[in-house]
């Protein structure tokens, strides 16, 4: 009998490190989504430099994570610095740990872990990158990409998820609106107010000049990937597969993230419909990805009724917010990254509340206002920063040549160049 039991929590064991493995997979796939969503909604001189940034961040994101961000996020937390830093990762479980450890062993492999959390941070900082579209200089974010990834995110990572104070204070935030999301997007205006817009995006007398995107077959398939990849993102945040009552959780969790994103996209192309007049594609896209966004920080309680509403008020919010940052604020956002990921995540974490009831709004506003000054200040000290020894913007030759041939020293359509 003792060793049929070792040979079940090995087994439990192997399966949720397989599924966590599967799902950290998916969340890598949404960098795929990122890249072609952005390449999508961009012009065409751009399309090999933004590509580049996205290809890099995921790498700088993985190397980062290693070496210091995962021990700053998971490692001797304390209520606000951690106690102790540790350099890159430790030694994985073994099978003596594992049954010797009972109902209380490890679910899944330390390895498996860092994997899935890894592909995290690269989404937060993929946030950035559609952002600051079109104008940036592509070594200056990739020096904030390193900071980002290495320090800012892991910190306010830790708060939450490594059981510092806001995870103390009762902040709710299932699989990231805040802690990645709201995070990434807090960064990205940082960056987009220091930077400032594109030439020729506002006039004098301010009126906006509309810059579509190049691609929107490309952008629409990006949607769907990050779409798909979101089923690993909140999925694979349940932790584990292993027993009848996981097992439901994380069938429940899928249903309601595949709910919210449907009802974020009738709403924004249906609100779009009856403000602009038009069915707005670009508007579907943004739709669906709020939905994505508002149902991530509590997939598992509400019912797919309540997250097809929950997503479709997403839908609803990201629509104007699109419109009043860039007519308004004069926020020039190429892929509306700030609405979808910073306003939408903020609805997201309000939500909590109406059916997790062991949330509360004084708890989720918190965590929401910790982790928008945090990152917001701290991203536009480094911004400052990098901005004063390097510069963070290109000349505007580069910028009306295309950020591919100033920066990449390559065009993505070479066939097209006399489109420029």
């Amino acid at each position: 009998m003792e060793q049929l039991s070792g040979d079940i929590l090995q087994t439990k064991y192997a399966l949720d490190t397989f599924y966590f493995l599967v799902m950290g997979a998916f969340v890598m796939w949404m960098a795929a989504g990122f890249s072609m969503l952005e390449a999508g909604l961009v012009r065409s001189k751009n399309t090999a430099e933004i590509l580049t940034k996205n290809i890099v961040l995921y790498s700088i994101a993985c190397i980062m994570y290693m070496v210091v961000g995962y021990n700053i996020m998971y490692t001797n937390a304390a209520d606000i610095f951690p106690s102790a830093l540790t350099f890159g990762l430790g030694a994985d479980n073994d099978a003596a740990s594992v049954i010797a450890g009972g109902d209380d062993a490890p679910y899944y492999s330390s390895l498996s872990d860092f994997f899935f959390q890894v592909v995290f941070v690269a989404t937060a900082m993929s946030i950035v990158s559609g952002a600051v579209a079109e104008r940036m200089k592509l070594w200056a974010f990739f020096v904030f990409a390193i900071i980002f990834t290495g320090f800012i995110y892991p910190l306010q990572g830790m708060w939450k998820w490594g059981g510092g104070f806001l995870d103390a204070a009762g902040f709710s935030d299932f699989a990231g609106s805040g802690v990645v999301h709201m995070a990434g997007a807090s960064a990205a205006l940082a960056a987009v107010i220091l930077l400032g817009a594109r030439k020729g995006k506002y006039n004098k007398d301010g009126s906006v000049n509309a810059i579509p995107g190049a691609n929107l077959p490309m952008a629409t398939l990006g949607t769907f990937i990050l779409w798909l990849g979101w089923f690993g993102f909140n999925g694979g945040s349940e932790l584990k597969v292993s027993d009848v009552a996981e097992a439901n959780a994380t069938a429940m969790v899928f249903v309601n993230t595949n709910m919210a994103a449907a009802g974020g996209v009738v709403a924004g192309l249906v609100f779009a419909r009856l403000w602009f007049g038009k069915a707005d594609l670009t508007m579907a896209l943004n739709g669906a990805l709020a939905g994505l966004v508002a149902i991530t920080a509590e997939p598992l309680t509400p019912s797919p009724e309540m997250a097809t509403l929950i997503g479709a008020i997403g839908g609803l919010i990201v629509v104007p917010s699109i419109v009043f940052m860039d007519r308004i604020f004069k926020i020039d956002d190429p892929v509306g990254a700030i609405s979808v990921h910073g306003v939408v995540g903020i609805w997201g974490l309000l939500a909590v509340p109406i059916t997790n009831n062991d949330a509360t709004l004084g708890a989720q506003l918190m965590g929401i206002g910790t982790i928008f000054v945090f990152v917001f200040v701290s991203s536009f000290v480094i911004w400052i920063a990098i901005k004063a020894i390097m510069g963070i913007r290109v000349s505007e030759e580069e910028e009306f040549e295309g950020l591919d041939v100033g920066e990449c020293g390559l065009e993505a359509y070479p066939e097209f160049s006399s489109s420029k």
